[in-house]
């Protein structure tokens, strides 16, 4: 995240945010998880305090200065072991076949290339290991989103973008989905960003 300004706000604006509803949904993302984890995008860190007791290593990439600095103070309170690391999505800083999963979670909407970052999320993935990813997604026709995405609204939101089909993407990089909830959040008003998938993702047979 090359965003310095909007990584201040972002940092500002997270706790309100779960307190609004999307803790519950970082709750129901990594419910269930165990082994070692590779968190990518992992922001200051607001989902290590729910990580489960069966998580035995947190690994939580973070470009961002900012985000990585406050990030380093969360995982000390977190109640599994978390180490925050330098590094992009597309580049992750792990040899191959390293985790039992990858968390993505409000972050394939920023990465600037969804494929390259879903292709690093697979390699490191041992071959039984799964993708967990809860994230806001396009929507059809989504005139509106390719507006805002084509106009203001990457610069205004640390590069996020509106109008991608994720679950598309996650597919076409070599996964199979398992699990998907789709969902508006909030589930009321207007608001192009309230469509969003939640689930799990497995290594295409074959693959």
């Amino acid at each position: 995240m090359g965003h310095p300004l909007f990584a201040r706000l972002y940092a500002r604006m997270r706790p309100r945010l779960d307190e609004y509803g999307v803790r519950e949904h970082r709750r129901r993302l990594l419910a269930g998880l165990a082994g070692v984890v590779v968190e990518i995008g992992a922001g200051d860190g607001g989902n290590f305090a729910h990580y489960p007791a069966a998580v035995t290593q947190v690994i939580a990439v973070e470009p961002e200065p900012y985000l990585r600095g406050r990030a380093e103070q969360a995982a000390h309170r977190a109640p599994v072991p978390v180490q925050v690391v330098k590094g992009t999505a597309d580049r992750l800083p792990l040899g191959d076949g390293w985790a039992s999963a990858v968390v993505a979670s409000l972050v394939l909407c920023s990465v600037p290339d969804q494929s390259a970052a879903l292709t690093e999320a697979l390699r490191v993935l041992r071959p039984d290991g799964e993708l967990w990813f809860y994230e806001h997604v396009a929507v059809v026709p989504g005139r509106l989103q390719r507006l805002l995405d084509a106009t203001v609204y990457p610069a205004l939101a640390g590069g996020c973008h509106l109008h991608r089909d994720t679950a598309a993407a996650i597919t076409a990089a070599g996964f199979t989905i398992t699990e998907l909830d789709s969902f508006d959040f909030p589930a009321t008003g207007f608001n192009p960003a309230a469509p969003h998938i939640l689930g799990r993702a497995v290594r295409t047979a074959g693959g």
